[in-house]
């Protein structure tokens, strides 16, 4: 159940985010054991960061 649980906070958090990456990226987020206790607002910082890095090494 918790794996669900961080699943269904990980998506909802990356939705408002995908915008920063290029049309037809495909995302895969591997979330570690200790997800599970992050805040939300942790784990949305950890995404934010995750994906502004990888819109950067994109335009590259």
């Amino acid at each position: 159940m918790t794996r669900h649980a961080v699943a269904r906070r990980l998506r909802w958090q990356a939705r408002s985010l995908l915008t920063l990456l290029p049309d037809g990226c495909t995302v895969v987020v591997r979330a570690l054991p200790k997800a599970a206790v992050a805040s939300s607002a942790r784990l949305g910082d950890e995404l934010r960061s995750a994906f502004s890095s990888a819109a950067v090494k994109m335009a590259k």
